[in-house]
């Protein structure tokens, strides 16, 4: 392959990255209102900021996902407890008044 279709490619698929980046980013917000609002909830009703038994559950759903798709299910799993961390942070920052 000669060296200008070969970056051609390269940035071509750079661009595909850099749309799902975007795409990833757009979702992760979204996610992150839906949250807000589980915290919102929880506060009013005196409800733990953490759910571990959901969690579990959400990760043997996460990781049997991952298996489908090819990637790497102990990836998805640090990918989950990472967001699951920053949401619990977010709840219990609802429930001690700060939004």
């Amino acid at each position: 392959m000669a060296e200008n279709d070969v970056s051609a490619e390269l940035s071509s698929l750079r661009r595909s990255i850099d749309n799902i980046d975007a795409a990833l980013i757009h979702m992760l917000a979204e996610r992150f209102k839906a949250t807000q609002q589980v915290g919102t909830l929880k506060a009013e009703h005196g409800l733990p900021p953490a759910d571990p038994e959901r969690e579990k559950r959400q990760i043997a759903r996460l990781r049997g996902l991952a298996e489908e798709a090819h990637l790497d299910p102990a990836f998805a799993e640090k990918w989950f407890n990472f967001v699951v961390a920053e949401v619990i942070h977010h709840h219990e920052q609802i429930a001690n008044g700060h939004r």
